[in-house]
């Protein structure tokens, strides 16, 4: 009885990692990002871009001013920042955090409980302000 509770123990978890749910079954934390994939984790859309932090920064800051955002707060630390505002009355913010010389994530969150798709769409305007440098 032991050898066959384990056996379905080790088919639930294979059932996920199959399905592409390895993230549920190691605690819910997404792990290995590589440039061009998306994580969307509590609430947050995330990504890395092969770019420097400065010039990710500064296409971030031109996306929220193309979008037309009001009330924007840019904060700015050495190795991380955030500018916050309001685009289409919804509060966003953009969370921007350097990894290495040529790697910065960028994690976008639009309103309370986070829009997949209006930061999907925040990201894609990231990257096309970044291909325009």
């Amino acid at each position: 009885m032991n050898n066959s509770l384990a056996s379905y123990i080790l088919l639930f978890f294979s059932v996920f990692i199959l399905s592409g749910c390895a993230a549920l079954a190691i605690g819910g934390a997404a792990v290995g990002a590589s440039v061009g994939t998306y994580y969307y984790v509590s609430g947050e859309l995330k990504t890395n871009y092969a770019a420097p932090f400065e010039q990710v920064w500064a296409a971030s800051e031109k996306t929220v001013a193309d979008m037309r955002g009001t009330e924007v707060t840019p904060y700015k630390e050495i190795a991380r920042g955030t500018i916050t505002s309001i685009i289409k009355d919804e509060k966003v913010k953009i969370e921007i955090t350097y990894k290495s010389k040529d790697l910065t994530t960028v994690a976008v969150r639009v309103g309370l409980l986070g829009n997949n798709l209006s930061s999907r769409f925040l990201h894609d305007k990231i990257a096309q302000n970044l291909s325009a440098n």
